[in-house]
C-alpha cells in the first residue's frame, strides 16, 4: 500500500502526462468519431464493424490481448438478415497479486444527420468556444454516448504504460456495438463467459450515462426498469361509419380511452391497487442522500420547455423520478390520427403505456395487477368487445450498494480530481447493461460517468467538454490507484 504523499506524487505525474496529452487524445476521438457506426440502419453496418476493428487496434497497441468473437447474425422485421458486430473482450496484465477491474462501454451510435439540426457535422468532432472561455465543446455523435469515456479509460491504461509504471490493477473490457439496437447476443455471451473471462474480475465498471448536474460530478448507483403494457379492444372485423353506426354500437376506442383514463389520476398517482404495496422503503440514510445533491429546479423545468412539475421540492422530484414508479401513455394504434376530419369508428385500438419499475417491485405480479384492474374496468363498462392485455417488455430495475468498496474507491478519486464529493444519484430510465452485468457475473458493478447534464445524449449537437474528457481521463487514472489500495 502507497503512504499518501507517494501515491499523491505519482498521481501529479500521471495529471501531468495527461494534461500534456490532451491533443493527442482528442485526436483519437476525432478518427473514432468519424466513423458513422450507427448499430441501428442496415446500411451503416459495415461502419460498426470497422469500429470494432479500430477498437480492438487501439487495445491491441497497448499490448492487450484482444478477443473478437463472432455473435453470428440477426433478421431484421423486413427479413434481411445482418451480421452482428463481434464484441470485444480484452485483458492486459493478471499480477494474481492485483484485483481485476472489467470496463464496459460500447462504440456504436445513435443516428444523426446535419439536416436533423445539427450545427456543425455530427461525424466531425468540432471544438468550439463555450460561453465561458474555461468550457470548450467537442461536438460530434458519440462523443459522450460513449466513445468519449471508452476512450477516457483507454487514455488512462495507456498513461501508465508510457510513463513506465507499474500496473495497479489487472485490466478487462468488454466493448460492443449493438448498444443502441438492443445489446443482441451480449447476454448470451456474457452467460457463456462467466466461468472463464469473469472468473477473476472482481469489479465492473460502466460509463455510459450523466452527470445529473453541467458541474458537480456524480456516481450513479441504481436505475428503473420498465414494463411495457398493450390493451386491445375490438368490436368487429371492419372500420365503420359513425353516420351509420354512430349512437347503436359499443365504440372500442371509447371503451381504450376509459381503460386508459383509469390508470393515473391528475397528481400522477397511479390508480392500480396494490402497485405501491412492495415499493422498497425509503431509509433515512437514503434521505440524507437527496439533500444534498446539486439540481436545479428551474434549469431542469426550462429544459424540457413545461411550465410546471407535479412536485414543486427537489427531493420529491427526484424520488418520483429515481424510486417510485411511474405510469406513462405512450400512443393508441389503431385511431384515425392524420390531419382533417375521417368520421372513421375503428373496429380494433391498441393503448400503449408503461411502468417504470422500480426495487422490490416484481414484474409479474405487476402484470397481475395491471390485467385484474383493467378487466375490472372493462367489466362496468357492460361493452360486447373484445379486451386483450398483455406486456410485451418487462425490464427489471438495478440497484447497488453505494456503501460498497468499489463506490468509496470511486468517491476518493472524484474528490482528488474534481475537489468535491460526487452526487450519489440514480438514473430514472432503464439501463439493462448494469442489471445484465450484475445478474449473470453477481460482481460487483458501479456506474462512473464522465458527461455532464448537458451533453445531448441522443440529441443534436451531442457533445463532451474537453473539460469532461480530460479530468475524466484523470479520474479514471485516480481511480485505478485507489482500486490497488483497497486490496
Amino acid at each position: 500500500v502507497m503512504s499518501s504523499s507517494s501515491s499523491s506524487a505519482l498521481e501529479m505525474e500521471i495529471f501531468q502526462y495527461i494534461d500534456a496529452h490532451q491533443s493527442d487524445f482528442i485526436k483519437d476521438l476525432k478518427e473514432w468519431v468519424a466513423v458513422e457506426s450507427d448499430s441501428i440502419q442496415p446500411h451503416l453496418r459495415k461502419e460498426v464493424m470497422q469500429m470494432m476493428a479500430l477498437a480492438a487496434d487501439k487495445l491491441a497497441t497497448l499490448g492487450a490481448t484482444v478477443n473478437l468473437v463472432n455473435l453470428g447474425s440477426h433478421q431484421l422485421p423486413d427479413g434481411q438478415v445482418l451480421p452482428l458486430p463481434p464484441v470485444l473482450l480484452g485483458e492486459l496484465g493478471k499480477d494474481p497479486q492485483n484485483p481485476t477491474v472489467c470496463f464496459y462501454g460500447h462504440v456504436d451510435v445513435q443516428p444523426a444527420k446535419k439536416e436533423d439540426g445539427w450545427d456543425t457535422d455530427p461525424c466531425t468532432l468540432t471544438e468550439t468556444d463555450g460561453v465561458h472561455l474555461l468550457i470548450r465543446n467537442l461536438y460530434g455523435r458519440g462523443a459522450t454516448d460513449n466513445k468519449g469515456p471508452v476512450l477516457a479509460w483507454i487514455n488512462a491504461v495507456e498513461t501508465f504504460r508510457a510513463l513506465k509504471l507499474a500496473m495497479p490493477v489487472n485490466f478487462k473490457f468488454v466493448i460492443e456495438g449493438m448498444e443502441e439496437a438492443g445489446s443482441l447476443g451480449l447476454e448470451k455471451l456474457l452467460e457463456e463467459e462467466n466461468q472463464s473471462f469473469f472468473s477473476d474480475v472482481d469489479y465492473i465498471v460502466i460509463s455510459d450515462n450523466l452527470w445529473l448536474s453541467n458541474k458537480k460530478p456524480a456516481l450513479t448507483y441504481g436505475s428503473r426498469g420498465n414494463a411495457c403494457f398493450s390493451v386491445e379492444v375490438e368490436c368487429g372485423s371492419k372500420d365503420l361509419h359513425s353516420g351509420t353506426f354512430g349512437g347503436i354500437i359499443h365504440e372500442p376506442l371509447l371503451d381504450l380511452i376509459a381503460l386508459l383514463d383509469s390508470l393515473v389520476d391528475s397528481t400522477g398517482h397511479i390508480q392500480i391497487p396494490g402497485i405501491y404495496d412492495s415499493v422498497a422503503a425509503l431509509t433515512e440514510e437514503e434521505r440524507k442522500l437527496y439533500e444534498s445533491i446539486e439540481f436545479d429546479l428551474e434549469e431542469h423545468r426550462n429544459n424540457c420547455g413545461v411550465k410546471k412539475f407535479l412536485y414543486g421540492t427537489k427531493e420529491e422530484i427526484l424520488l418520483h423520478l429515481w424510486r417510485y414508479p411511474s405510469l406513462s401513455i405512450h400512443g393508441i394504434e389503431g385511431a384515425f390520427h392524420e390531419p382533417g376530419i375521417k368520421t372513421v369508428i375503428p373496429a380494433k385500438v391498441i393503448g400503449k403505456f408503461s411502468i417504470r419499475q422500480v426495487p422490490n417491485m416484481n414484474l409479474s405480479v405487476v402484470k397481475k395487477q395491471v390485467v385484474e384492474h383493467l378487466e375490472g374496468v372493462f367489466s362496468k363498462r357492460n361493452s360486447p368487445n373484445k379486451l386483450k392485455v398483455s406486456m410485451p417488455l418487462g425490464v427489471k430495475p438495478w440497484l447497488a450498494d453505494f456503501n460498497d468498496l468499489l463506490y468509496k474507491a470511486a468517491r476518493r478519486a472524484i474528490k482528488t480530481v474534481f475537489g468535491e464529493d460526487p452526487d450519489f444519484i440514480r438514473d430514472g430510465s432503464t439501463i439493462p447493461v448494469a442489471r445484465m452485468f450484475q445478474t449473470v457475473t453477481q460482481k460487483s458493478v458501479m456506474m462512473l460517468p464522465i458527461g455532464a447534464a448537458d451533453a445531448g445524449e441522443h440529441s443534436q449537437n451531442e457533445k463532451i467538454s474537453r473539460h469532461n474528457y480530460i479530468e475524466g481521463t484523470k479520474l479514471f487514472a485516480a481511480f485505478f490507484l485507489e482500486i490497488s489500495k483497497l486490496h
